[in-house]
Parts: C-alpha cells; sequence; structure tokens
C-alpha cells in the first residue's frame, strides 16, 4: 500500500514540514510521516509544538 504524503505548515512562523522530503538535517529522513515524529518535536525555526501545525493539501 502507497503512502499519502502531506505537508504540515506552522500557524506561528508559516514553516512547512513535507513528510515526502522529511527533515535530514533534524535526523528525520525522507518520507517520514507526521504522525511517525515524535510528539516533543518542535518546529526548528520558531519552536512552535506539533499542535501549532496544520495540514496543507498538495497542489
Amino acid at each position: 500500500m502507497e503512502k499519502l504524503m502531506r505537508r504540515w505548515r506552522c500557524q506561528i512562523c508559516g514553516f512547512v514540514y513535507d513528510e515526502l522530503r522529511g527533515l535530514p538535517e533534524e535526523g528525520i529522513p525522507a518520507g517520514t510521516l507526521w504522525s511517525e515524529i515524535p510528539e516533543h518535536w518542535t518546529c526548528p525555526d520558531c519552536g512552535a509544538d506539533k499542535a501549532s501545525f496544520d495540514m496543507q493539501p498538495i497542489r
């Protein structure tokens, strides 16, 4: 079964986490789903928690 990849945007600063790309510089490999990121993870730009992100449609 193929994974549906999404993007998540920080409502505070606008940083975008793209599941397809991951964040290798943060130790999160490409293809990591949002649900697989630890709950203690914070936005690398502003420090907001995961609850501050919302899913963005891919166009």
